[in-house]
């Protein structure tokens, strides 16, 4: 049974902030090289250190949405195409 009841509305609600913690953190999310380094390093400060791990814990959440949109039949969005 899955914890998402309306998959489009939490994968939009997930990428907005997804974006949001991006440029807070000042990554490309096309960008694979800028996200592993974002990940991979300690930020100076803590408000930075802390958008860093939200956006990685973030991205983990949406692997598991789109796992279970896949095990629905359905295919989720990329999250780098444009936001509605």
């Amino acid at each position: 049974m899955s914890g998402f009841e309306n998959y489009e509305r939490e994968l939009a609600d997930l990428d907005h902030e997804i974006r949001h913690y991006a440029a807070v953190c000042g990554v490309n999310l096309d960008n694979s090289g800028e996200l592993k380094a974002c990940f991979l390093g300690h930020h100076e400060s803590w408000v930075s250190d802390k958008a860093r791990t939200s956006l990685h814990g973030l991205l983990i959440l949406r692997i598991k949405l789109e796992s279970e949109m896949l095990g629905e039949g359905m295919v989720p969005p990329s999250l780098t195409s444009s936001p509605n």
